[in-house]
């Protein structure tokens, strides 16, 4: 079948771009809705956790769960199937947006990726030196990047609450810097948190990509032809000593961007469409039920415990914006960069503002960096604590910006 108009073909380039939009905005939609689940599964975990009932909350998650197929069985808790298993989805669907970024997005062009790259590298490192300023101190250092990425659902969804008075280049600045976030906070449990690497664990890996390569180009188009392949690259991570959940970002990179035709949607497209609104209703919001219960009746800020603390949430709350509007400050002064149309400093304070919101990367960096359960729950109060404040304040100034814009508008 051919996509045929009357007076002649359709070209491929509106084709092309009314995809790209149309991608872009349900993924916006998805992520505005799920950030209000999001903060609801957080609340539940923080009263479920400081209830009576406090010991079933952490009970639940140690329930010993076994895979077996024949004589094979693998047992690990509850909380492992989420965190380890689970949220491998979530970085496939991760791997599929950078991936998608990168062809047709804001990542597509060098001088539209430069600004949001900037800035993202800001607020990666100015966090990280505050939070070392607290934390220099040999068992607490390595939270410093605890507090270096934001949560995409809690920011898109916070700007969502503020109407359609925000200009749309903010919310793609926004989505761009929380993208790349994404990519380093990748890049950064890949090379920090990563030990006892195994060369036998990559070579199950690698023949696991290479099983999914070799089926794309015969042409298996049925995504359950990929979950064995898939759940081999997985396995090899796990064996290898990486993190397993970053099998999905590889995964995710490597599906195609383009179809067999015009008339047929991209695999890229069409797997991250089915699959985001399960990471974003079902499996990010079980990881937060999972992981923001800290009790504070139990948590003891003490013996250093108070600076992981006070490093993360004011490495979040100040180090975030500080870092992100200075970075495209300082890239717009230099004439290296400049403002996208519509995306004045006010736009690009809120963007600084939302960018503090870590939560749900922030907190799986977090169970990567402590074993200690004290350092543990330490560092997810100060990023609940530099979250919520980062939430009152994008909203505080996004609702005086939207307001001063309407009145522009007006006058």
């Amino acid at each position: 079948m051919n996509d045929q108009l009357p007076g002649g073909d359709l070209p491929k380039t509106p084709l092309f771009v009314e995809r790209a939009l149309s991608t872009l905005q349900q993924f916006l939609h998805v992520e505005a809705i799920s950030g209000i689940v999001l903060l609801v599964a957080a609340a539940a975990a923080l009263l479920w956790a400081n209830s009576p009932f406090a010991h079933s909350y952490h009970d639940l998650w140690h329930l010993e769960i076994p895979l077996r197929l024949g004589g094979f069985a693998f047992e690990r808790p509850l909380h492992f199937w989420i965190n380890d298993a689970l949220m491998t989805i979530f970085f496939l669907v991760v791997g599929m947006e950078i991936r998608r970024e990168i062809h047709e997005g804001a990542l597509s062009r060098f001088d539209q990726a430069l600004l949001p790259v900037l800035a993202a590298v800001g607020g990666v490192v100015v966090p990280a030196l505050i939070y070392l300023s607290f934390n220099a101190a040999p068992g607490r250092s390595q939270g410093w990047a605890i507090p270096t990425a934001t949560d995409i659902a809690f920011a898109v969804g916070v700007l969502a609450l503020l109407g359609k008075s925000i200009p749309s280049n903010v919310r793609v600045f926004l989505l761009a810097l929380a993208i790349i976030d994404d990519i380093i906070a990748v890049l950064i449990i890949a090379a920090f948190y990563t030990s006892g690497l195994d060369l036998n664990g990559f070579a199950v890996a690698a023949l696991g990509v290479l099983i999914v390569l070799g089926f794309q180009w015969i042409g298996f188009g049925s995504a359950s032809t990929y979950v064995v392949p898939g759940f081999i690259v997985w396995a090899g991570f796990l064996m290898a000593g990486v993190h397993p959940t970053l099998a999905g970002v590889v995964l995710g990179l490597i599906t195609p961007v383009r179809s067999a035709s015009p008339e047929v949607v991209p695999p890229v497209m069409r797997v991250e469409a089915a699959l985001h609104p399960w990471v974003a209703y079902g499996i990010v919001p079980l990881f937060a039920l999972a992981n923001a219960g800290v009790g504070f009746a139990s948590t003891e800020l003490s013996g250093g415990a108070q600076f992981v603390t006070l490093g993360v949430a004011l490495a979040l709350c100040a180090g975030k914006p500080v870092g992100v509007i200075g970075a495209t400050w300082l890239a717009v002064r230099t004439g290296w960069c400049r403002l996208a149309p519509g995306v004045s400093w006010g736009g690009v304070c809120l963007i600084g503002l939302l960018a503090g919101i870590g939560f749900t990367m922030s907190i799986f960096i977090a169970m990567l960096a402590f074993t200690d359960d004290k350092l543990l729950d330490a560092a997810k109060l100060g990023v609940l604590l530099g979250s919520l404040i980062s939430v009152t304040l994008g909203l505080g100034w996004g609702a005086e910006y939207a307001h001063r814009r309407r009145n522009e508008a007006e006058g």
